[in-house]
């Protein structure tokens, strides 16, 4: 039998508390990760690291968090801006670009998709609920498996092929991309128009968290699955 493909997860730390040097992950990724046949490892937060942990691995998965420091895409904080962690910023704009180099297929969860976006040359709302025009429950109060909008899904897409049809998401976030770096394509969006997935050469995102609803909702594990075809 073959082994299964070594997929390195991203890491965060809680903020303040007895734990904040923890690094780790919520186990529901890893969960998602070896129901569609990977094999997932977490990467703790050591930049010095990111060239050797990038090719160790056989892909990156980039999981949630908190804000990215808006000085990777040339803006300035502003108001509501959340929390950031210019520690965990700098490592996973290092192991991003190392996987990059290497060929090596990124799949990127809420900030994560964000920081593809980012680290691709695009920008973000730095705060939904200013920006006019937008009426979806993008930071919704009920907690997983609670689902929350709809996402239409591009149909000759990756996740458009791993989703048919229309699917309820839930939705966890109050930043999302605004402008879209040159080589992806937006392949999922919210009925307000939020882009809600994208996709590029090596390249996967969704803005929703499919590792919280997969257990009771099975339509959520096709992200991944959508994920693994890059290593199939």
């Amino acid at each position: 039998m073959a082994p299964r493909p070594l997929i390195g997860l991203t890491t965060s730390r809680p903020s303040e508390g007895p734990l904040q040097g923890y690094h780790g992950t919520p186990r529901q990724y890893a969960q998602a990760i070896t129901h569609v046949g990977g094999s997932p490892i977490l990467l703790p937060t050591l930049p010095e690291l990111a060239e050797d942990l990038a090719a160790r691995v056989d892909a990156l998965l980039l999981i949630g968090g908190v804000d990215i420091h808006p000085q990777y895409y040339g803006q300035v904080p502003r108001r509501h801006l959340g929390e950031v962690d210019e520690e965990r910023d700098a490592f996973e704009h290092a192991l991003y670009r190392a996987v990059r180099i290497l060929g090596k297929p990124i799949l990127g969860i809420c900030r994560g998709m964000q920081l593809i976006n980012v680290f691709e040359g695009g920008t973000l709302h730095q705060h939904l609920p200013d920006v006019p025009g937008l009426w979806a429950d993008h930071a919704q109060v009920g907690r997983a498996p609670t689902l929350g909008h709809a996402v239409e899904f591009l149909p000759d897409s990756r996740l458009g092929r791993a989703h048919p049809g229309s699917s309820l998401v839930n939705s966890y976030h109050h930043q999302a991309v605004d402008v879209l770096a040159a080589g992806l394509k937006a392949t999922a969006t919210a009925p307000d128009g939020v882009i809600e997935g994208i996709e590029g050469e090596g390249l996967l995102g969704v803005q929703w968290h499919p590792e919280l609803l997969f257990d009771r909702h099975p339509h959520a594990l096709g992200t991944f699955t959508a994920f693994m075809t890059f290593l199939n």
